[in-house]
């Protein structure tokens, strides 16, 4: 009896896949998971008996299950299997004679998977984006784009308010540098970003970042320039603070003619053209320029939205209107465009 207890567990191993019927169900595991009644169409044998043979796969632990909803799919263990049984299924996998009917009826089961996919698209297509959007809301997959950044970027968030985009920003990122000239602003920002350890509050001009030459990867210019006075100044400071080959992403109104906004909410501009935003950005040192507008919020009572993206170009030649912090003395560059993408 103490012998039996002792034995080597690759003899047990070998027990279990000594069962041709066992054999072929790993086979099949090992390439996709199957509820039971799925394996059973394949291996063509009633439930009890691939039942049996499932339960003995997973006393050995040839097979893992997880439950999704009222199912649950088995497939054959990958880095939790033992390394003799590893050793093994491969010397066995490798003798196991051609089982073309079983991959047929494999592929068979995965067709009818998507056949009820595509049964459910047919018959919602025209109501899909209102279901996605009572399911998920209506912002996730923007949110969800976020995760495209580098990881090792550094990201300016320049004008963040309330620090509602640059909470956005932080998982995604290395480090956010949050500027704002309001003091009142800052401290919402601050409470809303408490305990993000990745994010340094600045406050500052626009037109006088408080950034070092080159430290952003990115900056993110939301919403602002139709509050600030010269933002041909703000884009060269931006310009500044960017790495060679750094973007710079512009989100604004369109031209507008709510002259009351000036009155209301402190708006200095009306909104810009495309035509402003490219001389703006081409001044500034920027190339690759792209003014996409926005389509529009049908809840949205505001004008307009465009997004303009530009690239940092690399210093050899051409003028820059303003020196650090526009001085109005800004040294004559060449520039060209920048090969590295970021």
């Amino acid at each position: 009896m103490n012998a039996l207890m002792t034995q080597p567990a690759i003899l047990k191993h070998m027990v279990t896949v000594a069962d041709p019927t066992r054999c072929r169900m790993l086979r099949i595991l090992a390439q996709h998971e199957l509820t039971v009644s799925e394996l059973c169409a394949v291996i063509q044998l009633p439930q009890s008996t691939v039942s049996r043979h499932l339960k003995t796969l997973l006393d050995d632990a040839w097979v893992t299950s997880r439950r999704d909803g009222t199912s649950r799919f088995y497939s054959m263990a990958g880095e939790e299997l033992a390394d003799d049984a590893r050793g093994l299924w491969n010397l066995v996998a490798a003798q196991l004679p051609e089982t073309d009917q079983d991959d047929q009826r494999l592929a068979e089961v995965l067709a009818s998977r998507r056949s009820k996919s595509r049964e459910f698209f047919s018959s919602t297509a025209a109501q899909w984006d209102h279901l996605r959007d009572e399911l998920y809301g209506r912002t996730f997959h923007c949110q969800a784009l976020l995760g495209l950044l580098d990881e090792c970027w550094t990201v300016g968030d320049l004008g963040c308010g309330s620090g509602r985009v640059t909470q956005l920003l932080t998982p995604f990122v290395r480090q956010v540098v949050a500027v704002d000239g309001s003091s009142e602003m800052l401290e919402t920002a601050s409470e809303r970003l408490a305990g993000a350890e990745n994010v340094s509050l600045r406050q500052g001009e626009l037109e006088a970042l408080p950034v070092r030459d080159g430290e952003l990867d990115a900056a993110l210019a939301i919403l602002v320039l139709h509050y600030v006075p010269d933002p041909a100044r703000v884009l060269a400071e931006a310009a500044r603070a960017l790495k060679p080959g750094g973007r710079l992403l512009i989100v604004d109104m369109l031209p507008h003619e709510r002259d009351e906004y000036q009155q209301q909410m402190g708006h200095v501009w009306l909104g810009f053209s495309e035509g402003q935003i490219s001389r703006y950005l081409t001044q500034a040192g920027l190339g690759s320029t792209r003014l996409l507008p926005l389509p529009p919020d049908p809840d949205a009572r505001g004008p307009q939205l465009f997004a303009a993206t530009a690239r940092k170009l690399t210093t050899e030649t051409q003028a820059c209107p303003y020196g650090r912090h526009g001085d109005g003395h800004g040294e004559r560059k060449k520039m060209t465009a920048g090969a590295r993408d970021v």
